[in-house]
C-alpha cells in the first residue's frame, strides 16, 4: 500500500462485562434514608440553629424521575448499604496480583477479541480509556497488554465521560497512520468507589462496568458484524460544572483527600442546559460532514448519564421524540457508567442494522468534552 493511502478503519468487534452484583434504587434509598435520618437526629440543634443543612430524604421516584435509572451493577456491594460506611469496601490486593481495573478490562477485551476473531498476536496497541483509573503508574493499560499476551504498547486516558470514544479516535487515528493494525479500546468503570453515597442528588447516577472495542483495518477484519468508520469528531470546552477533586495533590493541601469535594459532584441543572445544545449541534455538524442528514442515521448510540438528556437531545435532533430503535436506552439496567454507556448501547444494539445503514456513537461529559463516531455497517 502507498503510504499516501489511507486504509479503511473498521470497529470489528465489541465486548462487555459487568459485575456479579445489581444494587436495585430500593436497596439505595433504604441505606440513604437511615444514614439520612441519623445525621439530623445526630446534628438537629446545630440544623435548628441553621449551622448545618439538613439532610433530605431520598425515594425510587425521584431517582427514576431525575434520571430514569432503576439499577445500577457493583464491582463491590459489600459496604455501600452499610449505613456505618457507606462506600464499598473492595480489599486492596498486593502490587504482584492484578489489579481490579485490569481484571475488568481483561474480561471485556477478550469477549471483544473473540468477536473479532483477533488474538494476542494480531493486536499492537491497547488503550484502557475511562473516567478514573485506581493508580498513576503503572498504567493500567501495559498491565493488560501483559495479561493478554499483547506485544507492541499500551497507555492510559482519563477524559470522563467521553474516554471511550476518545480512545476509539486514538485508535482509528493510528491504523489510518500505519503505525498500528489492531488496536483494542478498553473502558473499565470503577466508578462507584468515587460516589458520594451520602448525597441525595448522585448517590444513585453511577454503575460499574468494562466495555472493550477492537478497531483495525478493513483488508484484515474477518469478523461478522464491522462498521467502517467514516469519520471522528471532538469538542472541549472548559466548565467546572460536572468535577471531582479527587489526587495527589490533596496531600499537599492539608485538607480531607476523600472529601465530599474530592468526590463525583455537579450542578446538574447547568449541565443540562449548557451540554445538550453542544451535543446536538455537535451531532449535527458531524453527520453533515458526511453528507448525512439526520433521516440518514438509522441509530443514534448516545451517552447514557440521564434518560432526560438524551430525550432531549433526539427530540432537539429529530424534531419528535425518539424511539428505542433509533436511540437505545441501556441507563435504566446499567445506570450511568461514564463513557462506557454509549459503548454499552452499540454492544447491545448494532446487529440487526443492514449493511450501508449509518450511525452514530456518541458521548459527552465533564471537560465539558463531546466525542462522536459517524460508522456505517459493512
Amino acid at each position: 500500500m502507498s503510504p499516501s493511502v489511507r486504509p479503511t478503519v473498521v470497529i470489528s468487534g465489541s465486548g462487555l462485562w459487568t459485575p456479579d452484583h445489581i444494587i436495585t434504587n430500593d436497596e439505595l434509598v433504604t441505606a440513604y434514608n437511615e444514614w439520612a435520618a441519623r445525621y439530623n437526629d445526630r446534628h438537629a440543634e446545630a440544623i435548628a440553629a441553621g449551622e448545618r443543612e439538613e439532610k433530605p430524604l431520598s425515594s425510587v421516584e425521584f431517582i427514576e424521575k431525575a434520571s430514569g435509572i432503576k439499577q445500577r451493577y457493583a464491582y463491590i456491594k459489600d459496604g455501600i448499604l452499610d449505613v456505618d460506611r457507606m462506600r464499598p469496601a473492595i480489599p486492596e490486593r498486593p502490587d504482584e496480583a492484578l489489579s481490579d481495573q485490569a481484571e475488568m478490562a481483561v474480561h471485556a477485551a477478550r469477549g471483544a477479541m473473540e468477536a473479532a476473531g483477533k488474538t494476542a498476536a494480531d493486536i499492537d496497541a491497547v488503550i484502557v480509556s475511562c473516567a478514573y483509573t485506581q493508580r498513576s503508574y503503572p498504567a493500567i493499560a501495559i498491565e493488560v497488554q501483559e495479561a493478554l499476551g499483547i506485544d507492541g504498547f499500551g497507555f492510559d486516558m482519563l477524559v470522563a465521560c467521553s474516554a471511550a470514544t476518545f480512545a476509539l479516535h486514538r485508535a482509528y487515528e493510528m491504523v489510518a497512520a500505519g503505525t498500528a493494525r489492531c488496536v483494542l479500546a478498553i473502558n473499565p468503570e470503577l466508578t462507584s468507589p468515587q460516589v458520594n453515597f451520602c448525597d441525595r442528588d448522585s448517590h444513585f447516577i453511577f454503575g460499574d462496568v468494562a466495555t472493550a472495542t477492537i478497531v483495525e483495518a478493513a483488508d484484515t477484519c474477518a469478523a461478522p458484524y464491522s462498521y467502517e468508520i467514516l469519520g471522528t469528531r471532538a469538542q472541549t470546552k472548559f466548565s467546572s460544572h460536572v468535577r471531582s477533586n479527587f489526587g495527589y495533590v490533596s496531600r499537599a493541601n492539608d485538607v480531607d483527600p476523600f472529601g465530599a469535594d474530592k468526590l463525583f459532584h455537579q450542578n446538574g441543572r447547568r449541565v443540562f442546559k449548557e451540554v445538550c445544545p453542544l451535543a446536538v449541534q455537535h451531532l449535527t455538524d458531524h453527520i453533515s460532514r458526511h453528507g448525512l442528514k439526520v433521516p440518514d442515521i438509522k441509530r443514534w448510540w448516545l451517552h447514557q448519564a440521564n434518560i432526560n438528556m438524551n430525550l432531549h437531545i433526539g427530540g432537539k435532533l429529530l424534531g419528535r421524540e425518539t424511539t428505542f430503535d433509533e436511540a437505545p436506552i441501556v441507563l435504566d439496567r446499567y445506570a450511568n457508567t461514564a463513557s462506557a454507556g454509549s459503548l454499552i448501547a452499540f454492544h447491545l444494539y448494532h446487529q440487526d442494522l443492514k449493511p450501508g445503514d449509518h450511525g452514530v456513537i456518541c458521548s459527552f461529559g465533564a471537560g465539558y468534552s463531546i466525542g462522536s463516531l459517524v460508522v456505517r455497517k459493512r
